[in-house]
């Protein structure tokens, strides 16, 4: 690793779990020098993503908030996709879920929630499971061939537990199937009694910038009736596109 990515790497820690670490802890998970450690704790301080609780003790930062309000407000699939996932879950009564990846790890966005008595384990910033539900399956089945191997090879053990094949090339048909087939529909993957489907929101590349999907008991699932699903999720799908090459601004920004 390069050293940024070693000093950030320190943010992988903190976990829910362990919330609060000590500069000598992270040295020995980590494998730092005592002088590397503590030099990269003290950059991590001064750039606000760790705050010094007490005695050499450290937790996440205040910047960490400052730039998800950013993320918030600026990130363009967000802004393209939340008033068409809103008026989607209204009309559905369903709620909407936008799901993306980053290196290996699927982590909602955004949810526009239509249904109070539905409770999900899974929200913005959580982490979900890889291989589990739709959302992850139509991401996967839109990822290149080079960063899917590396998926693959460093979770063949949890494919293989997800019904995705026993070898890379059985991964890769079944993710070729979802991709010819254009959405997925999953019942009871990822949480008792709750279901969804996904489509996958395509860059000019043909890859997923994000996943969008319809969430619901699976009586809701079943009496919406796949077809109604997939034209809604075709519908909000094209909208977001062409709000993104529309090039939708941010709140505030100039328009000059």
């Amino acid at each position: 690793m390069t050293s940024p990515a070693r000093v950030l790497a320190i943010l992988n820690l903190f976990t829910e779990e362990r919330a609060v670490w000590h500069t000598d802890d992270i040295n020995e998970a980590m494998g730092y020098t005592r002088a590397t450690g503590y030099r990269y704790v003290k950059d991590l301080v001064e750039a606000g993503f760790l705050q010094k609780v007490s005695g050499g003790r450290y937790s996440l930062g205040a910047r960490i908030i400052e730039l998800d309000y950013r993320l918030r407000r600026s990130d363009p699939v967000l802004l393209a996709a939340v008033p068409v996932m809103d008026e989607m879950a209204r009309k559905a009564r369903m709620d909407a879920v936008l799901t993306t990846m980053f290196g290996m790890k699927i982590i909602d966005i955004y949810r526009a929630s239509a249904d109070s008595s539905l409770q999900l384990g899974y929200g913005r910033g959580r982490p979900r499971p890889l291989f589990a539900g739709a959302s992850p399956k139509v991401i996967l089945s839109c990822t290149p061939r080079p960063q899917l191997v590396k998926i693959y090879e460093a979770n063949a053990a949890e494919a293989r537990k997800h019904g995705l094949g026993s070898s890379w090339t059985d991964f890769r048909a079944y993710l070729s199937n979802v991709r010819k087939q254009g959405f997925y529909w999953s019942m009871g993957e990822l949480e008792e009694a709750v279901g969804g489907m996904a489509v996958p929101l395509l860059n000019e590349d043909g890859e997923a910038l994000a996943a969008l999907a319809l969430v619901g008991t699976h009586e809701v699932l079943l009496a919406m009736g796949e077809a109604r699903m997939r034209a809604m999720l075709a519908r909000a799908s094209d909208e977001i596109g062409k709000r993104l090459a529309d090039g939708v601004q941010p709140p505030g920004a100039n328009m000059a």
